[in-house]
C-alpha cells in the first residue's frame, strides 16, 4: 500500500521543486552547510572518520558505521587479531549517523585498540544509487522490517560479519535494548562480555506516558505521515539541511553529527520503516522478560533516565525491586532519552568507565 502512494505521489510532483534554488534563509551567518557538518564541536570527531558501509542483511539494505577494522574475519588472520568488538544497537530510528560522536568516544576511550561497530536497523537508510531498499522482492514475503524481523537481522549479521570467538560488548539504545536481550536469548553461544543498556525501552511502552500519545500515531495514523514527508524529500539537500537545523536550534549543546543523520530520514521508506517498527514495539514490547535478564543478570547493566517519558522512573524502581543484586542505575545528570542529541561524548565516557574492568580482565 505504501509503495502504491509513493508512485503515485511521485508521478505527480516530481517536478514540483526541479527549478527551485538552494535557499541560505535558514542557515546562520558565517556557518557552513549543516549538510557537511558531520564532527562533534566538542569532540572534534572527524580528525578520522568512520567508515560507512552499505551491505545486505537478511536480504534488506543495512547500513554500518565502523571505527577500526573493517573485516574482523580479514583481521583475525592477522597477527595482532581484534579479540573484542563494541557493538552499538540503535533505538529506532535505527540510523547509525546519530551515534557518531558516541562511537568515536568510545573508540579513543580504549585508545583504538577494539573496533566499534553500529549495524543500523533494515530498511532505515536511504538507498545508495547502486542500490535497491531490498536484495530480490521475494524478501517481502517475510515480515522484514517489524519488530521480529530486525532482531533476527541483527543475529544474522553476527553469524555473518563476526567471528565466533570475538567477545562481544554489545551497547543497545531504547529499543535496541530489548533487541540486545532477544539476541542474548536467541543465541546464547555468543561470548558476550558485557551488554549495556542505556534507556531501556523493554516493557510497557504503550502504557509510558509517551507511548500513549504515539501509539494512535504510529498504529492507526501513520500512512498519514507519508504525504508531508515525501513532499519534504523532494526539496533540496542544503534546503532540508536549513530545516533540520531550524527544527533543533534550541538545542544549546546539539551535536552536529545530528544534522546529517536527520536529513537521511527525510525518504518515505526510511520513515515508513520506522514508524512500522514502532507500531509494531507498541504491540509486542508488554512484559518485561524477567527470565532472559535473570539468565544474564551479571553481564548486564542498565541506566534508566530520571526524566524519560519513554520508560518512566517507576520503571526503574521496580527493576531494582525485582533484581535487587542487578547494576542498575538512575541518571544524576538530567541526561535525555535520545542522548545522542547533545551527550553522546558523556554518554561514552560513561559507558567507558562501566565496562574498563571487564575489558581488562580478558586475555588476550
Amino acid at each position: 500500500m505504501r509503495r502504491r502512494l509513493i508512485a503515485l505521489l511521485k508521478t505527480r510532483f516530481r517536478n514540483v521543486f526541479a527549478t527551485q534554488k538552494d535557499a541560505d534563509v535558514f542557515l546562520a551567518p558565517g556557518r557552513t552547510d549543516p549538510a557537511e557538518a558531520m564532527c562533534s564541536p566538542k569532540s572534534e570527531s572527524c580528525r578520522e572518520d568512520a567508515s560507512v558501509e552499505h551491505i545486505y542483511c537478511r536480504g534488506v539494505l543495512t547500513e554500518l558505521l565502523k571505527y577500526g577494522p573493517r573485516d574482523l574475519h580479514a583481521a583475525a588472520k592477522t597477527s595482532n587479531p581484534p579479540r573484542v568488538l563494541i557493538l552499538i544497537i540503535p533505538g529506532n530510528p535505527g540510523v547509525v549517523g546519530f551515534y557518531k560522536t558516541f562511537m568515536w568516544t568510545l573508540y579513543q576511550a580504549f585508545n583504538r585498540q577494539y573496533p566499534v561497530w553500529s549495524v543500523g536497523h533494515a530498511g532505515h537508510c536511504a538507498p545508495p544509487d547502486s542500490m535497491d531498499m531490498v536484495e530480490d522482492a521475494s524478501v517481502m514475503e517475510e515480515d522484514v522490517f517489524g519488530l521480529n524481523g530486525q532482531i533476527e537481522h541483527k543475529l544474522a549479521f553476527l553469524s555473518e560479519h563476526v567471528p565466533r570467538d570475538t567477545h562481544l560488548v554489545l551497547v543497545g539504545h531504547s529499543i535496541g535494548c530489548y533487541i540486545t536481550l532477544q539476541i542474548m536469548k536467541r543465541n546464547p553461544e555468543l561470548k558476550v562480555v558485557k551488554s549495556v543498556m542505556l534507556f531501556p525501552t523493554i516493557e510497557r511502552m504503550a502504557c509510558s506516558p509517551q507511548g500513549q500519545v504515539m501509539t494512535p500515531v504510529l498504529c492507526r495514523l501513520r500512512y498519514a505521515a507519508y504525504l508531508p514527508v515525501f513532499l519534504l524529500s523532494l526539496l533540496p539537500e542544503r534546503l532540508k539541511a536549513g530545516l533540520v537545523q531550524l527544527a533543533l536550534r534550541n538545542l544549546y549543546s546539539l551535536d552536529t553529527t545530528m544534522i546529517p543523520a536527520t536529513v537521511s530520514l527525510i525518504n518515505v521508506d526510511c520513515a515508513g520503516n520506522a514508524m512500522y517498527m514502532g507500531s509494531q514495539e507498541m504491540r509486542l514490547v508488554l512484559e518485561r522478560d524477567n527470565s532472559t535478564i535473570r539468565q544474564h543478570l551479571n553481564k548486564l547493566i542498565f541506566y534508566y533516565g530520571a526524566t524519560d517519558n519513554w520508560c518512566p522512573v517507576q520503571y526503574y524502581y521496580d527493576m531494582r525491586r525485582d533484581f535487587p543484586e542487578g547494576d542498575i542505575r538512575l541518571c544524576e545528570r538530567g541526561l535525555r532519552h535520545a542522548f545522542v542529541m547533545d551527550a553522546g561524548e558523556e554518554m561514552a565516557n560513561m559507558t567507558t568507565e562501566w565496562i574498563r574492568d571487564d575489558l581488562r580482565g580478558l586475555k588476550h
